[in-house]
């Protein structure tokens, strides 16, 4: 039935929707009903699985409600199919334009944050409004457009939710391709979790045709059950959750310490295992490392990344952590071209600052070894109403703008290109010598020893050694006890404390003047010459505990674009305070004539 339609599902029941709407009573509507529903192609009974759709015909039937949302779904005024409605029969004028992915997307969600707003983070805070996804489309493809080849592409979304980022992705593939003069096709391959906007980005699949993409969507965990785990793709585009706990997943993979998944774990040029598990508290940096294992190593463009972060996966994480350490193995390996910060409220059920992420493994030559930081929070059009949060929207004009100062490299006050080193800096353990002057006549508990004569003899040791020995050099004093060292652990609290004047003691640093320090890269001279120059003059005998230094990576937006605000002169300031003053007199003045 599938091949004699041309479509990549079919209904084997004797009914259609609209067959349905003459039932007068509710048990043969609902018999019926059932009936078309298991009518449908297997692709379409995962859908209705996914909705769990059945489980609602009983509570509909009970509100006696059924029959109207059939009715509904069938008015001549409503299109919710991706196909226009015409006026004409020769189909020239548009009544009704067809609902694309993207717009079922914006509905579902609508609808998600208004019937359930007290619990709905997920979908609102996870999805992508259309003019973001245009901008990260138009980044991803402008820069090789003039280099699209007679070919097939994939493009791939570990976190596609309804594929709205994927339904514009091949849009603009095809209309540049178009624009060139070459004749490609795409397949599209995506990962969701949550089963309704799964269910959707599927039936929107097979209602537009696309029957054989449906099939590369999977359903499950892109960490902990990735269903493209042998595949690689040319261009890749996502917004993953972020500040969502993937504990779950973390157990999944075998406990967060124990995770060897190679998506997620590198090796150095020295060996060196480089681990980039973040904490389980935020997965978000998981999903692009996924997509950069997922890149294309053999073939003339490479592979192309755009995915939202919010401001996490670009700071948080000290030297050494997960998060540290991703960052250290994306610019290590020159993948980052740049990262763009986005205006506040733009998505709909969040209002936090958000950045986009662009990858590529080919990048051209004046991008290499380089980063571009583009500042695009000011660069917003005002929405006549709210959406949710959001308030604001790029328009064609604006994401033409934000392409040109990417494609062109513009260095301006929006716009800053640095060299890959100036995100990194190590972060070294300042240590100080331990320095105890010892009081061999203070009082030592007297639990400290199980026998009553053990410490009695350590009593007359220490009166002895201090009769020779040095009180102000703590491994000479001990030296002199001959008392073994566990002896001397359990003492040293009660007889000791800590004197700058005493001697230090070797290879024992003092916990409490311990200090981190963080060097960049860039600091000339590297961690020596640091030292020479700020802290050495301030604590000469203070060192680097060389076992402890750690690589750091972050990209910090408010040190490069932060603008103080100017202050206002003090002649104004004094001008001001001064007409206040003569304005309280008087204000008194009348005060005091009033209660004469």
């Amino acid at each position: 039935m599938c091949n004699t339609a041309g479509q990549a599902f079919c209904n084997a029941s004797p009914f259609r929707l609209r067959d349905l709407t003459s039932r007068a009573k509710k048990q043969t509507l609902k018999a019926d009903f059932e009936v078309y529903l298991d009518g449908f192609s297997p692709n379409v009974q995962e859908i209705l699985e996914k909705f769990k759709f059945r489980n609602q015909i009983d509570t509909m039937i009970e509100a006696d409600i059924l029959g109207a949302v059939i009715e509904k779904f069938i008015l001549p005024d409503i299109n919710l199919s991706p196909k226009p409605f015409y006026k004409d029969d020769d189909q020239t004028i548009v009544k009704y334009p067809g609902l694309d992915n993207h717009g079922m997307g914006t509905i579902f969600e609508e609808l998600i944050r208004k019937f359930n707003e007290d619990n709905n983070e997920e979908a609102g805070e996870h999805w992508t409004p259309r003019d973001v996804v245009e901008l990260m489309a138009d980044l991803v493809f402008m820069p090789i457009s003039s280099q699209i080849k007679d070919a097939t592409y994939s493009c791939y979304d570990g976190a596609c939710g309804t594929g709205g980022m994927l339904t514009v992705a091949q849009d603009r593939l095809l209309t540049l391709a178009q624009q060139q003069g070459r004749n490609v096709s795409i397949h599209l391959f995506g990962q969701e979790v949550n089963p309704e906007t799964y269910a959707i980005c599927k039936a929107d699949m097979l209602l537009k045709g696309d029957g054989d993409q449906a099939e590369h969507i999977s359903y499950g965990s892109t960490l902990s059950l990735d269903g493209n785990a042998t595949k690689q793709f040319d261009f890749m585009l996502s917004n993953p959750p972020y500040g969502k706990s993937w504990k779950v997943d973390a157990e999944k993979l075998g406990g967060k310490k124990e995770i060897l998944d190679t998506r997620f774990n590198a090796y150095l040029e020295d060996g060196e295992e480089l681990a980039m598990i973040p904490r389980t508290s935020d997965g978000q940096l998981l999903f692009l490392l996924n997509n950069v294992a997922k890149m294309k190593k053999d073939t003339p463009l490479g592979s192309r990344i755009a995915e939202v972060h919010n401001g996490s996966s670009i700071f948080t994480g000290d030297a050494g952590s997960g998060e540290s350490n991703a960052r250290r193995y994306m610019i290590e390996n020159d993948l980052v071209e740049a990262i763009i910060a986005l205006p506040e409220n733009m998505f709909y059920n969040t209002g936090i600052g958000t950045f986009i992420w662009i990858l590529s493994n080919r990048k051209e030559e004046c991008r290499k070894g380089k980063i571009q930081l583009i500042d695009a929070t000011a660069m917003k059009f005002p929405l006549r109403k709210n959406m949710g949060k959001k308030n604001c929207e790029f328009t064609s004009e604006i994401r033409r703008e934000i392409v040109r100062i990417f494609m062109e490299m513009e260095q301006s006050e929006v716009s800053m290109i640095f060299d890959n080193e100036q995100f990194g800096y190590w972060s070294i353990t300042v240590e100080r010598p331990l320095r105890l002057r010892v009081y061999p006549d203070r009082e030592i508990p007297s639990d400290t020893f199980k026998k009553a004569d053990e410490l009695a003899a350590v009593k007359k040791t220490l009166a002895e050694a201090a009769k020779t020995a040095p009180l102000d050099d703590w491994t000479a004093f001990a030296k002199a006890t001959k008392l073994k060292v566990g002896v001397l652990k359990k003492i040293r609290p009660f007889i000791t404390e800590k004197d700058p004047a005493a001697k230090a003691i070797e290879e024992e640093p003092d916990v409490d003047l311990r200090d981190t320090e963080n060097i960049p890269f860039t600091y000339e001279g590297g961690i020596n010459t640091f030292m020479q120059n700020e802290v050495l003059p301030y604590a000469p005998d203070a060192y680097v505990d060389e076992k402890k230094t750690q690589i750091g990576y972050e990209i910090n937006f408010i040190k490069h674009f932060y603008k103080p605000v100017e202050l206002r002169p003090m002649e104004e300031i004094l001008k001001s305070l001064k007409s206040l003053e003569q304005e309280a007199d008087s204000m008194m003045a009348e005060i005091m004539e009033g209660l004469q």
